[in-house]
């Protein structure tokens, strides 16, 4: 024992040991055998791992919702609520994640949020303070015009999804809960974020009385589900127990309740309130009886329009008062009377007229502001004729004018009109621009129609005209919105199909109405053939055969294959026919449609006009043949294609049939690449092939797009390699001198050879010394300011540290800093004297 203790103690890491061997008897190396082992029991810890969370992560997460849920309603059943069938239900369970309708982001559970009041979205606390004081700050900047107008604006912010609007001092500030009780709520696993797990008790809507007693919630509260002892809405039943949020009920009897007109009964069911008016009608009097007239029960009091003309106290006058109730008013004329300015007063007889007082009027005028200054007169005073300084409406401008004018300046309003399309363009507008009445004109969605309407914001009304569809026989048909005509799939209709049948049968065979092609006609034929027989096939009177498309010597000159409706001919008759051949040879039974020529079967074998093919008919008499190995005129004629060798790169077909003559030239036309590389121009094929020379060919006419080595375009047409006589370029170009006052043309051939030169006159050198010599002035001005300045700083520094100089000595100071007119401004006069003399040395 002690001897291995010390082997293994001499040999602590295993080295110079015998290699391990695996099953199959191969060396294996350790390092690698613990590496496979660790691997294999991660694999199992993650298969476990998989396992364990695809069964009960989603009905862990899916258990916690439920059990929220079941918490946040648990006082809310408890008072009698029910969940069911309720639309704030909804929105209080969706517990999932919320988007911010201003960042377009997800609004996590722990981040701070604000609530609208209006349609309860949660918004980053972050984005509704940016919103809300960006609203506020552009509506104080596009208001600025209207405040100097004197004008009043309402300035608020308003939700970014419902418009709610708000004041700008509710600008959130504070992160709190759905009921506005905590600040700043911990995130909570077990309940709903950013709600603080209190009774929520907000009052509940329509307010009742009761409070909210589901516990803090987003959204709106659910209805309340208090039960309440409410009798009918007219009273008369006895009390019952019901919901509050359902509390008002109609018994369904009649209310029965006198009317206003103290006449009629209410003959309404159990109604909420006052009884309406009532619907029917009398005969009733007017006020003075004097007319009756059939009216509405709920208007009894009315006025004729008959004066009463009874004669009044004072005997001379009548009263003028129509239909009234009781004594006529005494005279108004016997009573106390003021003169027309109302300084003065009298008690005349009725008889009288009303005398002036004789002092000045002082009525005010009708602009409001000035008196009038005539003596006391009985008409009416004149308009006020003194001028005032006045604004014009929209406040821009002023100008004395007449009190009674109103004064409106000439400026167009440019503010846009309620539709937000176009100006105002009022002259004087006050700010209040009038509603646009152009018509708005825009295609509406049907595609088919104009908007009526006045120009407005937003989309437009949808068409209000429908489109009728109909079957192809136009007995059924659906009505359908305008616009959705060609979306609409035809109605299926039920009537036999009216079409006329497009072979020679009377009547087709019976089938629905239907928009495709009718089916093809199965009916036997029927037709008596040239050897009176009946064609027993079925119907080919009417049958859709591929024509071929046309070959044109252009592209577009050909056409492509297409279908036609064709009526095929009947096929052969193959009732059997005694026969012999024309050789009389052989006699046999043949088909009838073979018994006509009576041949042998054998083909003909003669040669045709195109010496290429022969005739391949069964045997038959030839007539007007030239030999017996020529085809005669009742054999076939060839109508192969050419099957002869095209030029040397011509690719085109040969547009003629099989012939024995050579084939015409092509005339394909071919798309070449010009020489200067910008156009494709076309080239008969046949020319193409032939040309030994094709430049010509390849040339497009128009002038080289290249440039000579000078800069100037080549004046030679389109041409390949390189351009010519680049030195012949007679071209204008433009030379300045140094101090570019001087310009001067020259050919493009003095240019290159570099004997294009302009230099500068004595103006220029004169120019050039005026203008260094006034830079040297403003720097010495310059330097001189900066030297004043610099002593300013200087006293005043000395000022803080020695305190204030005495009276005396600052006058000294003062007077000594006075300068005269021209030592302040002598630089500005010397240079204008100086530019001034320069201006007239140049142009004299």
């Amino acid at each position: 024992m002690s001897g291995k203790k010390g082997a293994k103690s001499q040999n602590p890491w295993g080295k110079n040991q015998p290699p391990s061997l695996d099953t199959n008897g191969k060396n294996v190396n350790k390092s690698e055998q613990k590496f496979k082992e660790v691997q294999a029991k991660m694999q199992q810890a993650v298969q476990k791992h998989v396992k364990e969370w695809d069964s009960s992560s989603e009905e862990e997460e899916e258990l916690q919702t439920n059990s929220i849920i079941s918490k946040l309603f648990e006082k809310y059943k408890l008072s009698g609520g029910l969940t069911e069938n309720l639309e704030a239900h909804s929105f209080v369970t969706d517990v999932s994640g919320v988007i911010c309708a201003i960042c377009i982001s997800s609004v996590k559970r722990s981040d701070p949020v604000w609530n609208c009041k209006g349609c309860f979205s949660q918004f980053h606390l972050n984005c509704i303070q940016l919103w809300s004081k960006n609203k506020v700050f552009e509506l104080k900047q596009s208001f600025e015009d209207a405040a100097l107008m004197k004008k009043t604006v309402k300035i608020i912010w308003d939700c970014p999804k419902c418009r709610y609007e708000y004041d700008p001092s509710q600008i959130p500030m504070k992160y709190l809960c759905f009921c506005q009780k905590a600040e700043n709520p911990p995130f909570q696993p077990l309940l709903i974020p950013h709600s603080c797990g209190d009774v929520c008790h907000r009052d509940l809507k329509p307010l009742c009385g009761h409070k909210c007693l589901m516990l803090c919630h987003r959204g709106p509260c659910m209805p309340c589900p208090q039960n309440v002892k409410v009798s009918c809405l007219c009273g008369r039943q006895t009390p019952q127990t019901r919901r509050c949020n359902n509390k008002e009920w109609s018994c369904k009897a009649v209310c029965d309740k006198l009317l206003e007109c103290k006449i009629h009964k209410c003959g309404d069911m159990c109604h909420k309130g006052d009884c309406q008016p009532c619907p029917k009608k009398s005969l009733q009097k007017c006020v003075c009886g004097a007319k009756t007239r059939l009216r509405e029960c709920a208007s009894p009091v009315w006025q004729c329009d008959v004066v009463c003309g009874k004669p009044l106290e004072c005997g001379h006058h009548n009263c003028e008062e129509a239909c009234h109730i009781g004594k006529c008013e005494p005279c108004s004329l016997s009573k106390t009377r003021t003169c027309p300015c109302g300084k003065s007063s009298f008690v005349l007889e009725c008889t009288k007229e009303t005398p002036t007082c004789g002092d000045t009027c002082g009525k005010v005028l009708e602009c409001g502001i000035h008196i009038c200054f005539q003596r006391c007169h009985k008409d009416k005073c004149g308009m006020c004729l003194e001028f005032v300084k006045k604004f014009c409406r929209c406040g821009l401008q002023a100008k004395e004018v007449q009190c009674r004018k109103v004064f409106t300046c000439e400026t167009k309003c440019k503010n846009l009109k309620d539709c937000l399309k176009h100006p105002c363009n009022r002259k004087c507008c006050e700010g209040n621009c009038p509603p646009c009445e152009k018509p708005c004109g825009r295609t509406l969605k049907c595609g088919n129609h104009k908007c009526s309407s006045v120009c407005h914001r937003g989309e437009c009304y949808p068409c209000n005209l429908t489109d009728v569809v109909y079957c192809r026989c136009r007995g059924t048909s659906v009505t359908v919105p305008c616009g959705r005509k060609k979306r609409t799939r035809p109605p299926k209709c039920s009537l036999p199909c009216k079409i006329r049948p497009n072979c020679h049968h009377e009547k087709r065979e019976k089938h629905n109405c239907h928009f495709d092609s009718c089916p093809p006609c199965e009916q036997i034929c029927n037709k008596t053939l040239l050897c009176s027989h009946k064609c027993p096939s079925p119907c080919h009177s009417g049958v859709l055969v591929m024509v071929e498309g046309q070959r044109g010597a252009m592209p577009w000159e050909q056409t492509n294959p297409h279908l036609m409706r064709k009526s095929l001919p009947c096929p052969d008759c193959v009732v059997p026919v005694s026969v012999t051949c024309p050789g009389e040879h052989e006699t046999s039974d043949w088909p009838c449609y073979a018994a006509r020529g009576g041949g042998c079967g054998r083909s003909c074998g003669r040669v045709l006009k195109c010496s290429n093919h022969k005739c391949f008919l069964p045997c038959h008499l030839v007539e007007n043949a030239s030999d017996g190995l020529s085809a005669g005129s009742n054999c076939l004629s060839c109508e192969n294609e050419c099957q002869k060798e095209r030029p040397e790169g011509c690719t085109h077909k040969c547009p003629n049939p099989c012939h024995s003559e050579d084939c015409p030239p092509c005339k394909q036309m071919l798309r070449v690449k010009c020489l200067c590389g910008l156009n494709q121009p076309y080239v008969v094929c046949s020319e193409w092939t032939s040309a030994t020379d094709k430049t010509g060919l390849e040339s497009c006419g128009n002038q080289c797009p290249k440039n000579y080595p000078c800069g100037h375009r080549c004046r030679a047409n389109c041409h390949a390699g390189e351009c010519l006589n680049p030195e012949l370029c007679q071209k204008k170009v433009k030379i300045y001198c140094n101090c570019k006052r001087i310009k001067r043309e020259f050919s493009c051939e003095l240019v290159r050879a570099n004997k294009a030169v302009v230099s500068c006159d004595d103006a220029c050198f004169l120019k050039q010394k005026e203008e260094k010599r006034l830079r040297d002035l403003e720097a010495e001005h310059k330097r001189r300011l900066e030297e004043v300045e610099n002593r300013r700083e200087l006293e005043k520094y000395e000022k803080l540290f020695h305190g204030k100089k005495k009276v005396k000595d600052r006058k000294v100071v003062s007077e000594k800093e006075e300068k005269s007119f021209f030592q302040k401004y002598w630089l500005i006069v010397t240079s204008t004297l100086i530019l001034v003399i320069a201006i007239y040395f140049i142009f004299s």
